[in-house]
């Protein structure tokens, strides 16, 4: 019996009390997001460490950046013996997690490493251009 699948029936219960929108706030409470991310901001770096714990393969993790977020997603594939579930506290099977960043950051430059079940990911910031200043011509329209 998965403990997520009756707070489901519960929230949709509530749901229909309160109205749909109360429960946004409680949604990592409910069916806490996986996989589990710390992110670290530095001057010119964010710093993202990434708990997906049973990967087995490195191409079963997607990771793409956008200038604004960074989206992870693959499957965490916990090898074990059917039966009944006494406890489950570890989060897995598929997940698409989509995280905003706090400032652009450049898609040329991302370091990801991945060890004993933690990808770390160093994205660098997206220093801006010098600005490009140009004078404008003004014409003079004379009243006749």
């Amino acid at each position: 019996m998965n403990p997520f699948e009756q707070m489901q029936g519960w929230k949709q219960n509530m749901d229909h009390f309160f109205g749909e929108n109360f429960w946004d706030g409680f949604e990592d409470v409910l069916k806490p997001p996986i996989p589990q991310v710390n992110m670290y901001q530095r001057e010119k770096e964010i710093i993202c460490y990434v708990n997906l714990p049973g990967i087995q393969q490195i191409k079963d993790i997607d990771v793409h950046v956008t200038p604004s977020h960074l989206v992870i997603s693959g499957e965490i594939n916990l090898e074990h013996h059917h039966g009944q579930v006494i406890k489950e506290e570890i989060i897995h099977g598929t997940f698409d997690r989509k995280l905003e960043l706090p400032f652009a950051v450049r898609k040329d430059k991302i370091d990801a490493t991945y060890r004993h079940g933690l990808l770390v990911l160093r994205l660098h910031r997206q220093m801006q251009e010098k600005e490009d200043r140009r004078r404008i011509a003004i014409k003079q329209l004379d009243e006749e």
